[in-house]
C-alpha cells in the first residue's frame, strides 16, 4: 500500500501517545523519547483503545485490565494479555510520521 503520513512530530510530545485510523485501520502512535513507534490501537484482550492507556517507556498499558504491549515489537507483556498486538513500519521524514498500513513487521 505504501507510506501514509500519520501525524507530525510536533503532534505528540516524548512520553505521549495518539490515536489515528488510516484506511480504515486504528493506529497508535507512541513518541519514545523522541522515536516513534506504531501498533494497532486495540489490545487484543478486550479490544480497548490503547491510547486510553498509560505509556511507560517502551510498554503501553491497557486501559482495561492493565496488561502490557511492548510498543517496539508488540509483544504482550502482563496478564491477562496474551497475544501480540501488531506492529507497523514507521518512518519519519522531516517533520512527517509515515506508516505503511499494509506491511506487518
Amino acid at each position: 500500500m505504501g507510506w501514509i503520513k500519520a501525524i507530525c512530530t510536533a503532534d505528540i510530545a516524548a512520553g505521549e501517545c495518539q490515536g489515528v485510523e488510516l484506511n480504515g485501520i486504528e493506529i497508535a502512535i507512541y513518541n519514545v523519547d523522541g522515536r516513534f513507534h506504531a501498533t494497532s490501537n486495540i489490545c487484543t484482550h478486550q479490544k480497548a483503545y490503547l491510547t486510553e492507556g498509560y505509556l511507560d517507556g517502551e510498554f503501553i498499558e491497557c486501559p482495561l485490565h492493565q496488561g502490557r504491549f511492548n510498543v517496539v515489537t508488540g509483544d504482550a507483556d502482563g496478564a491477562p494479555v496474551t497475544q501480540p498486538v501488531r506492529v507497523f513500519p514507521i518512518v519519519v521524514e522531516g517533520t512527517d510520521v509515515l506508516i505503511d498500513v499494509g506491511n506487518e513487521s
